[in-house]
């Protein structure tokens, strides 16, 4: 009797293998969902994979370096206003409570020995994660690219999804 093809194991030829990527949507601009952003991000290159990260709307606020851009509009300005300048000053998603929340989101991670979103950030750059700010949605919230980081990527949609057609994994967070 023939063996049942559940039990039996084939190969792909080594020409179909691909190498072994993620990329992930940074849409949130919450402390607690940024740094599983990068806690996955920095797991995922720690094991060998090529890691893209593509930050849109409140995403793009873990890209800021807290200076701000002269010249905006009354409308940019204000949305700058009410944006967080950087990575130090995101909010939590569910626990704000006046800004007690992310002092103690903080705290667990510290304890945890979880590094803080700079610290997770600058792992990440360390460990070549690439990092594409999108720029339909910098041009809608007003960001200017002198108010991100540097040595980061810019593009749109046509971007995430080549790096998304080629990954293995997709998130979106």
């Amino acid at each position: 009797m023939p063996e049942p093809a559940t039990s039996r194991r084939t190969s792909r030829p080594e020409a179909l293998v691909t190498e072994r990527s993620v990329t992930i949507v940074v849409h949130s601009g919450d402390l607690d969902k940024l740094t599983a952003a990068f806690v996955i991000a920095t797991g995922a290159a720690a094991m060998g994979m090529r890691v893209t990260l593509f930050f849109t709307f409140w995403g793009l606020n873990a890209l800021k370096d807290g200076s701000r851009a002269p010249g905006k509009g009354l409308l940019q300005r204000l949305v700058g206003w009410m944006m967080p300048s950087g990575p130090q000053r995101v909010p939590s998603s569910r626990m704000n409570f006046l800004g007690l929340g992310p002092r103690i989101f903080r705290a667990l991670m510290r304890r945890g020995g979880v590094g803080s979103l700079p610290e997770l950030i600058a792992g990440a750059r360390a460990q070549d994660v690439t990092f594409t700010a999108c720029s339909l949605s910098m041009d809608l919230m007003g960001i200017d690219r002198s108010e991100l980081i540097d040595d980061i990527g810019y593009g749109g949609v046509a971007s995430y999804l080549a790096a998304a057609q080629d990954a293995n994994t997709n998130l979106f967070i």
